[in-house]
């Protein structure tokens, strides 16, 4: 078997233990799904279903891309179906010749009038749109990187730091000045460097800006990495995948409660790399930072961090919800990124890439609190 063959094998053996017929994975405007990709391949704007008897139909968009990329045993233009995911599922339904009664399950983002109408164009199926379903198990599944994808994310964390040390270069000359300097640096190095373009918009902060968590919009032609704190937040993707990383620019002179911020910024994200083992609950890696923070006086107002993949925001998630039942596992790829935010003082965030391996936390990425010295006159 191929990569994309072990993947939905791996469903269809779900499938088998949980009596589902029929799944359909949709990828699609208002209703993006990576999942669709990592089982067969294509990469945007179609409809995938497996089927009970380990079958699988693609139903792309764009028929040339998927000539490309895809791998499916069947393969049939959505426009066939008037791109209507209704008579898709109905038409996938016939092709695999399922029973009266059989169970379909549908993706969880579908709006509940799609899924009544489901119902109705399914009419003697049992229609299941659930959170707990296929679709969560493959995003469970997608959490645990396989080594050819452990293999993309040691390139794309490569050349994440070779623009990382290059952006601390630009910056630190002055040739950075603003924003849209480093923003668009980074759209230009990274295609120059094989990537297919940037993970998600790059956030470029500068002191006036950084305070915000996610500044808006994301970049300006306000000054960048002048004195006091510059957040960069940015993301590379390669052959789907994406990093995510933030440095903060710390220049000089820096007042006393921003160098308290770098501090704690610093030891909280030491404090949370130190508690990354296999087994370990995310919730409590992130309460820990939680808590750290809390007891300093400061406030770590959004999730210590999340999984990366196909999507820059995956499975695992190290919420400090109650329903966060989530334990690391050995081929996870995830950021931690502890922040502090002051409308005043700016911000300060550093967010790393790791892969968690037999022998524990392996940082990919090297993102970090970069000083610079006072400006010259």
């Amino acid at each position: 078997m191929n990569t994309y063959e072990k993947r939905r094998a791996a469903l269809y053996d779900w499938m088998s233990r949980e009596h589902i017929d029929l799944i359909m994975f949709e990828d699609a405007e208002g209703r993006r799904d990576s999942t669709v990709r990592w089982l067969s391949g294509h990469p945007s704007d179609a409809a995938l279903f497996l089927s009970a008897g380990r079958r699988s139909l693609l139903m792309p968009w764009d028929i040339h891309i998927s000539a490309r990329y895809r791998d499916a045993d069947q393969v049939i233009p959505y426009t066939d179906f008037e791109r209507s995911p209704f008579k898709a599922l109905r038409a996938a339904a016939e092709i695999f010749t399922l029973p009266a009664g059989s169970k379909v399950e549908v993706p969880p983002a579908s709006p509940y009038p799609m899924v009544l109408r489901y119902k109705e164009v399914l009419g003697g199926f049992t229609i299941l749109c659930r959170d707990s379903g296929a679709h969560h198990e493959a995003a469970r599944a997608r959490a645990v990187k396989d080594p050819g994808e452990i293999g993309l994310y040691r390139r794309v964390a490569a050349i994440t730091n070779d623009i990382i040390a290059r952006i601390e270069e630009e910056a630190g000359s002055g040739r950075i000045a603003v924003e849209q300097d480093a923003a668009l640096f980074i759209e230009a190095a990274c295609r120059d460097l094989g990537c297919e373009g940037t993970g998600f918009e790059t956030i470029a902060a500068g002191p006036g800006r950084s305070g915000a968590i996610h500044a808006f919009p994301g970049y300006t032609k306000e000054a960048f990495a002048g004195a006091g704190l510059s957040i960069l937040d940015f993301g590379l993707k390669y052959q789907g995948y994406t990093s995510d990383v933030t440095l903060t620019f710390a220049r000089a002179p820096l007042t006393e409660a921003q160098e308290q911020m770098v501090s704690l910024t610093e030891k909280a994200y030491g404090l949370a790399l130190g508690l990354v083992r296999d087994g370990a609950f995310a919730r409590d890696i992130g309460a820990a930072a939680h808590d750290f923070l809390r007891g300093a006086g400061q406030q770590l107002v959004h999730g210590l961090g999340h999984g990366i993949g196909l999507d820059v925001h995956e499975f695992p998630s190290f919420s400090i919800r109650p329903d966060n039942d989530c334990a690391l596992c050995t081929g996870m790829v995830f950021a931690l990124e502890p922040g502090i935010y002051d409308p005043v003082q700016g911000g300060c965030r550093l967010e790393n890439d790791i892969l968690l391996t037999e022998n524990g936390a392996e940082v990919l990425t090297r993102a970090r609190i970069i000083r610079l010295p006072a400006a010259q006159p």
